[in-house]
């Protein structure tokens, strides 16, 4: 059942170059939601459409938003101010498997990360992490820290971490522990390139996609996608798909 929830803001601040973090007290939408869902979040009345965010975290009463300040309407969220409203619809979507048995290797690029974050509050994993530099992973890592045993870093310029891709240290990183499966989330070239090295490794593969998204629910179809087993919409169907249903 479908809700909608009055939530107040606790923090909304600036991480990292136009990324922020915003923070809102829901108590009955952390209990319901799964990791890796979204929510619609009401910006403004001067917008139609709410916007599509992931759920990086629900617990203890909150939930933890990360967005990049992309438009108008993300640019409006920005200057929400602590103690301000937001009306929230959700939590829409599937959720990741975190009833998986044995640990979960994550794998993010950039704001891929966040509902990879949902994981592994609740489940035995490591994360392995891509930014285009230091500044861009610094404030994950933060993040992640209490939350996974292990933490493997790349970076685009070699700033910190490894120089290069995630794709470029996975064969690596895979060799250090028996993982289960692969939760990943990124840009899709990255997810592609992901699944290819988990079915090399006989590893289960599961993605997070994006795509344009105006109702959330599943009525509008603009968020429709061609899987193996036809066409499947990402915000009701999804946005968690088996790699080998959409990348085959």
């Amino acid at each position: 059942m479908l809700k909608i929830f009055d939530t107040e803001i606790i923090s909304n601040a600036e991480v990292s170059a136009n990324i922020f973090k915003l923070e809102v007290a829901a108590p009955e939408l952390s209990q319901i939601a799964k990791a890796g869902q979204f929510v619609q979040v009401k910006v403004s009345d001067e917008f139609t459409l709410r916007r599509p965010l992931g759920i990086a975290s629900a617990k203890n009463g909150m939930v933890k938003i990360f967005y990049r300040v992309i438009g108008k309407g993300t640019e409006i969220l920005s200057t929400k101010k602590t103690g301000e409203h937001l009306n929230i619809l959700g939590a829409l979507g599937n959720g990741f498997d975190t009833n998986i048995s044995g640990r979960i290797l994550l794998v993010g690029g950039g704001m891929g990360l966040a509902p990879l974050l949902s994981v592994a509050e609740k489940i035995e994993a490591d994360v392995l992490m891509g930014g285009k530099n230091k500044s861009e992973v610094d404030f994950w890592i933060k993040e992640f820290r209490a939350e996974v045993d292990r933490i493997y870093i790349t970076t685009d310029d070699g700033s910190f971490g490894s120089l290069g891709f995630v794709t470029s240290l996975l064969p690596e990183v895979l060799e250090y522990d028996n993982y289960a499966a692969i939760y990943t989330c990124g840009p899709e070239i990255m997810m592609r390139s992901v699944y290819k090295i988990a079915e090399e490794n006989n590893l289960p593969c599961y993605v997070s996609l994006e795509r344009r998204m105006a109702c959330g629910l599943g009525a509008c179809l603009s968020c429709s996608i061609d899987t193996a087993s036809g066409r499947k919409k990402v915000c009701k169907d999804g946005p968690i798909f088996e790699a080998r249903a959409v990348f085959s």
